[in-house]
This record gives C-alpha cells, sequence and structure tokens, in this order.
C-alpha cells in the first residue's frame, strides 16, 4: 500500500494542502554529492565575543571552501575578526547584515571568549539581526570551551549555557532544513578543529542536528592529507555491511579511500558480495557472536592487510518485548550481538597489537540507548552499553593514539522502519526539528567523520544522528 502522506509530499498540491491544514511539509535536506566542488558556498557571517580564540582556524577553514566569508560591519570584535583573518590569509568582506535580501548559507560564532553569564548577550548581539536571513538548509555553528576545563565557576556556568542556546536554536530554523550545532575546543587544540568545522557545514551533516562535539588535542597532518580522499591507504571492517545502514558505510568509508572488509552473517553471504563487489571491497562471512570470531577478525587483517586502521560496529538485532513478557534467550541474544560480541573483537584488536596506532573505533548506538524505548529494555541496555564502552575507552585508547566514537541513529529510512505501522511510523519521521526521517547515507557520514585522520583530536563522543529528536537528551 502507498503511503499517503508521503505522496502528498512529493507534489506541489499535496504540499499545499498540507500546508494550509498546518501538517509539516518539510524542506528536502541538501546532501552530499561528489560532484560537490566545496564542503561550503555562499555567504558564511563569522561573529566572535571578544577575547575568543578560534576566529583565525575558523577563517582559514572557510579559505579553503568556495564560500563568501564576512563580518557584519557592527560585529563587537571586528577588529579581532580582521586580525584572524589576516593572519589566516582569507580575504573578509564587512558587510551590512541587517540589509534587505541579506542570505547566509552559513553563522559561525565563536563564543571561546565568554566567560560570565553577563557576556552571554554576545550571542543575542550577533544572532538577532540575523537568524532570520537563513538560507535553505543553513548551518549554524557556536565554538565555545569545554565547560569542565574552565579555572572560574563563572566561566564554566556561561560556557555550559551554550548546549541550551544551541539547542533551542536548532529548533527555530529546523523548518527550513537548517542545523545547528556546538564545538566545544580544548584549549591548544585549535588547529584540530578543522575537521568538524568541514563536517558541520557541510551537506554531510544534514541529520545531525543540535548536537554538542568535544575536541581535543590531535596529531598533525601531513602536506600531502587530502580532504577529497581522507581514508586512502586505509582498511576497514564493518559488521553487519550487507544491507541497510551498515552497506551504506561500506559504501562511503569506500567512497573516501578506504579498502572495506565487508562481515555479516554467512547466510547473508550473496548480499554481502554484492555490496563488496560494488565498492571494490573484500569479503568475511562470519557470525561475530562465535567464540572464535575475535581471533578469526585479527587473523584475517593482519595475514591480508598487516593490520587494521577502522573498525565499525554496526551489527545489531532487536528482539522487542515487554519486560514481564520477556524470554530470556531475546535478552541473551541482544545483549550477545549488540554489545558483548564488540568487546571481545576490540580485545582481540587490541590485544593482539591489529588495531594500528592512529586507528579508529566507532560504534552504532541508538536513540534507545539515551531514552530508553517501550518494549526494548534488552536492546536499550545494549546501545548504552555502547556509550558505555566509548566513556570507558576513549582515556585508555588514547595512549594508544587510538579514537572511539558512536553515533545514535534516530528515526532513519530502512527496511525495518518502512515495515512499521503507518501512524507509528509517521510519528517517528516528524517528531523531531526536520520534520522527516534520516537516511542510511546520514549515519555513514558522521561515522566516515570520526574515521578520518583529521579527526585525531575527536574522542570520546557520542553524536544523535536523529534531526534533533524531540524525545530524550
Amino acid at each position: 500500500m502507498a503511503d499517503v502522506y508521503e505522496s502528498l509530499l512529493n507534489n506541489n498540491l499535496g504540499r499545499s494542502l498540507l500546508n494550509s491544514l498546518n501538517l509539516p511539509v518539510p524542506t528536502v535536506l541538501e546532501r552530499h554529492n561528489q560532484a560537490q566542488t566545496s564542503f561550503v558556498s555562499g555567504n558564511v557571517l563569522v561573529g566572535a565575543a571578544p577575547g575568543g580564540r578560534m576566529s583565525e582556524v575558523i577563517l582559514a577553514t572557510l579559505k579553503q571552501s568556495n564560500a563568501i566569508a564576512q563580518v557584519a560591519q557592527n560585529a563587537s570584535a571586528i577588529d579581532e575578526i580582521k586580525q584572524a583573518a589576516d593572519k589566516a590569509g582569507t580575504k573578509l568582506a564587512t558587510v551590512d547584515a541587517n540589509a534587505e535580501g541579506a542570505k547566509f548559507k552559513a553563522l559561525v560564532f565563536d563564543a571561546t571568549g565568554i566567560e560570565t553569564s553577563e557576556q552571554t548577550r554576545e550571542l543575542y548581539n550577533f544572532f538577532h539581526p540575523v537568524i532570520r536571513k537563513l538560507a535553505d538548509c543553513a548551518r549554524v555553528i557556536v565554538i565555545g570551551t569545554p565547560p569542565e576545563s574552565c579555572k572560574s565557576p563563572r566561566a564554566q556556568i556561561a560556557q555550559r549555557s551554550l548546549e541550551g542556546f544551541v539547542r533551542s536554536v536548532g529548533k527555530e530554523i529546523g523548518k527550513k532544513g537548517a542545523i545547528a550545532n556546538l564545538v566545544y575546543v580544548a584549549k591548544q587544540a585549535e588547529k584540530h578543529a578543522e575537521s568538524a568545522l568541514r563536517f558541520f557545514l557541510s551537506p554531510k551533516s544534514a541529520f545531525v542536528d543540535a548536537q554538542v562535539l568535544r575536541v581535543g588535542k590531535g596529531k598533525a597532518l601531513p602536506e600531502s592529507f587530502n580532504w577529497n580522499l581522507p581514508l586512502q591507504g586505509k582498511f576497514a571492517l564493518v559488521t553487519g555491511a550487507s544491507r541497510g545502514i551498515g552497506e551504506s558505510i561500506a559504501q562511503v568509508l569506500a567512497r573516501d579511500g578506504a579498502h572495506v572488509v565487508c562481515l555479516d552473517v554467512p547466510q547473508a553471504k550473496d548480499g554481502l558480495q554484492a555490496v563488496a563487489d560494488r565498492i571494490g571491497g573484500s569479503v568475511l562471512a562470519l557470525d561475530i557472536t562465535d567464540a572464535a570470531a575475535p581471533a578469526a577478525i585479527a587473523e584475517h587483517f593482519k595475514k591480508n592487510h598487516g593490520g587494521i586502521d577502522i573498525v565499525v560496529h554496526n551489527a545489531g538485532v532487536t528482539r522487542d518485548k515487554t519486560l514481564g513478557g520477556m524470554p530470556e534467550h531475546f535478552w541473551d541474544m541482544v545483549i550477545n550481538i549488540n554489545l558483548a560480541s564488540e568487546e571481545r573483537i576490540n580485545d582481540a584488536l587490541i590485544d593482539q597489537e591489529v588495531l594500528r596506532e592512529g586507528g579508529r573505533i566507532v560504534c552504532v548506538s541508538s536513540m534507545s540507548g539515551i531514552a530508553g524505548n517501550f518494549g526494548q529494555s534488552n536492546y536499550a541496555v545494549s546501545k548504552a552499553g555502547v556509550i558505555g564502552m566509548v566513556d570507558a575507552f576513549a582515556p585508555i585508547l588514547a595512549k594508544k593514539d587510538v579514537t572511539i566514537n558512536a553515533v545514535a541513529p534516530g528515526f532513519i529510512e530502512t527496511q525495518m522502519t518502512a515495515a512499521i505501522p503507518f501512524a507509528t511510523r509517521e510519528a517517528g519521521r516528524r517528531l523531531n526539528s526536520l520534520k522527516q526521517g534520516g537516511q542510511p547515507v546520514d549515519v555513514a557520514e558522521t561515522i566516515a567523520f570520526y574515521s578520518s585522520p583529521a579527526s585525531s583530536g575527536v574522542t570520546g563522543n557520542t553524536v544523535r544522528v536523529c534531526g534533533q529528536n524531540l524525545l530524550g537528551a
């Protein structure tokens, strides 16, 4: 049976009808395509609170794009921003941001200079005149200092308040397909924020909204680093790669230059082989819950590739029942596949030194692991445990120059969600600031961002890919 709501969205008359009934009519999101020559194009307005430390990095990053970097002629830190542009060698246009017809593809604000609650007025001063001048699918980025690193309680309070601002802005601009995100950059880690800025400014972050990312110190990139093929020469493992989100992850990592080993259960070998053939990857068909699986994976990469650079734990299952009616094998299966197997695989790759220095571990959690879900106590335990694994291992793996991060998808359009009853499915799609479901590629793009050598300062993060779902943290 055709999806009536989706059919209405796909024609002008239907969209007009939905508008007249005050029902959600989402903006079609811009997503990355390989024909694009720049991660962002258009007018990007840059602002800063006095005493900020990120303007030079922001402007140096924009220099590498087709964007037109601009500063408002009445900006409170205009002299500092102009000096930063000179240091970065970036052309900076001074504009009347209040002018009729002014439009911005992105608003980027350096809030690292805010040290008191009174100084949060700088947010209002910058955003108030221009927030209604955003183009469709625009970007808002606020950059702050990690609150826990602030020396004074007042500074910690002021920096923590940025989260409330960004989450509220995300809800205000979502109807235009625009998103807002907050990047906390540690002191002396400024240059390692470029990867995050590129990601959040680009169409690759289309469904990542109202998130908080922390960037710490990392490793300098070689001059030969290719931003268009950031994973060139890397070897990656993607579990659950035969279809859906796993297939998309494999495709995006391969697009970015990696050789991808696609793993799934032997029963899915035909689909797995088809994915591997399309992306020029290879196949490893085994059950990750088998006691011998971790050693087999380690041996495969040691023998065939001399090691592994990227591990993506995507494989997962649901076995839904309310707790009182849940048979014990439902519980055991979900915990074993979604969480315990990942721990065992990590242990094998790390203990046997198969995971190379500079390696990346990326885990797929879920909104259920953050907010819980009716009838999914087993699944929620497993996915909250995945977040716990990221938190626990980030400082341990940092000593080996390895990062570990997670994504937590919300409603993503897959075969599984297509089978959900109409009313439930529509609620899942519309209960976020962008009023639509995400695509598997949205999860994959975030994983590729984590996987890049340019993201060496990004570890211990769990980013929701949910369009700012209205439920959960």
